[in-house]
């Protein structure tokens, strides 16, 4: 295999870091290449936020090389031929050259190799099988520097075979294409993704919640879920399917507010108003985002145009100034057609807004004498709720005064 063209060495690639690695790897002979996500950005002139490497030595004999060389090697996936090297805080993950022996839809088993156009073969996707050797060579077996330039996604051979050796590829691919995808789907792989959507509830749900959540980052997610709609997929994934209309709202939003892209407010934008617990448990959801999912879909807070700053402060107080940004986003979504400077000026309210902590504390009831018990407990919450009504102006000073005044008519 020869190299389509020749990349000059970009920062990453000539980072003391990379070349202290790649220059034990192939200490001994072997000759290394940079693959995945690194290469396709790289391509693009995008940032690089991982590092794969391939080799075909070995495991054994990577952990070897590093430890030679006094670069720290943790065995993160050593059965499938994957170790992690661990240079001044930076992670490069290094896989064996590898090729399928049997697939089972969710994991195949594999064997090592030398050969790189057979692990390049079964790669899931054309711009996802290009390497990049040290010196900037890129190797492209098929074809996937013209799929990347024209935003084509497309499967690396058949599109139904891929499928069928892992089921989560009918999600990566329409993951890739909400990244790098421009124009029509890829004919051959919707008609594939249509032909196996039904085979998507055999994934996990961290799989699942995986894909699906760096779908939802992209920049334009909308094209490739209703593709997802279209051939099937999304009802299999989503059940609760989506108001793609109000998640269409909202990535303007975003964009109106300069508000980056996030994952969990976009799912919520889609089933708002649903009873999202079954959803959080299908897709194995950490138990942060499930509650933040649940908090942004349910009616906990309706916003509008009306807000000022002061009208705002309470549920910054409350729900704090994430939370409070992505309900501005999602009621703003909601609004349709409005007056934008509302919500800007509720999102840089939020963007300003700094903690506060009632002043006072049960303790101070109780040096005024009122018992311990359920009654500290109301007379802190009233004081509270005077302070939000105040703005939260009043000081300790003043708080332990309107506290002695309620005190003694509640021990009255």
């Amino acid at each position: 295999m020869e190299p389509v063209r020749r990349i000059a060495p970009t920062a990453w690639m000539s980072a003391p870091e990379t070349i202290a690695v790649v220059r034990a790897l192939q200490a001994d002979g072997a000759r290394v290449r940079f693959v995945g996500g690194c290469v396709r950005d790289t391509v693009l002139e995008r940032a690089i936020t991982d590092i794969d490497i391939a080799t075909p030595d070995a495991p054994e004999k990577v952990m070897t090389l590093l430890a030679r060389d006094y670069i720290r090697a943790v065995p993160t996936g050593i059965a499938h031929g994957t170790i992690t090297a661990v240079i001044d805080h930076k992670h490069f993950e290094i896989t064996t050259l590898r090729v399928d022996v049997e697939s089972h839809g969710r994991h195949a088993t594999i064997a090592f190799t030398d050969d790189w156009m057979a692990d390049a073969a079964r790669r899931d996707l054309t711009f996802n099988a290009m390497s990049l050797a040290p010196d900037g060579a890129l190797y492209d077996p098929f074809n996937g520097l013209a799929d990347l330039e024209s935003g084509r996604v497309r499967f690396v051979g058949e599109a139904s075979q891929r499928i069928l050796e892992d089921h989560l590829r009918l999600l990566r691919f329409f993951r890739f294409y909400a990244w790098f995808g421009r124009g029509a789907f890829d004919e051959d792989g919707f008609a594939a993704a249509k032909a196996s959507a039904h085979l998507l509830p055999k994934l996990s749900g961290e799989r699942v919640q995986a894909e699906m959540k760096k779908l939802l980052a992209a920049p334009e997610p909308l094209k490739a879920l209703r593709g997802m709609r279209e051939c099937g997929a999304l009802a299999h994934v989503l059940p609760e399917d989506g108001a793609l209309d109000r998640l269409r709202a909202l990535v303007a939003r975003e964009r109106a507010g300069d508000q980056s892209a996030d994952a969990i407010r976009r799912l919520a934008a889609l089933v708002r108003g649903r009873v999202t617990d079954e959803l959080a448990v299908r897709w194995r959801l950490s138990n942060a985002d499930a509650a933040r999912l649940a908090a942004l879909a349910g009616p906990i807070e309706r916003l509008d145009a009306g807000f000022d700053a002061r009208a705002l402060r309470p549920v910054l107080y409350r729900r704090g100034a994430a939370l409070t940004r992505d309900l501005v986003l999602l009621a703003w979504a909601e609004a349709g057609a409005t007056d934008d400077a509302p919500w800007r000026a509720m999102l840089d309210e939020a963007a300003r807004w700094v903690p506060r902590e009632l002043p006072i504390k049960g303790a101070d009831a109780l040096k005024l004498g009122v018992p311990p018990g359920p009654q500290v407990g109301q007379l802190l919450a009233e004081i509270e709720q005077w302070w939000i009504e105040q703005d939260f102006v009043p000081d300790r000073k003043d708080l332990l005064e309107k506290l002695a005044a309620l005190a003694r008519k509640s021990l009255a």
